[in-house]
């Protein structure tokens, strides 16, 4: 499932990235990261507000339909 679709309060674990590898390493460099444990904390109309090793980070939902999660 896409990251896009999970709910506040759901917890999934990160499993792969789809899209261009300049993407997928820029969200590397934000703690994205294959088997890392994502938290969906809130929701704005442009994306989702997520915990990623513990730091809260703001996401559009263009790039976070582009993260599978489990």
């Amino acid at each position: 499932m896409a990251l896009a679709m999970m709910r506040i309060g759901e917890t999934r674990v990160i499993q792969e990235f789809h899209g261009r590898e300049e993407m997928r390493r820029h969200l590397q460099d934000m703690g994205f990261m294959k088997g890392e444990t994502i938290q969906v904390v809130g929701e704005n109309p442009s994306g989702l507000i997520l915990v990623v090793k513990g730091v809260r980070v703001a996401l559009n939902r263009g790039l976070a339909s582009q993260i599978m999660v489990a």
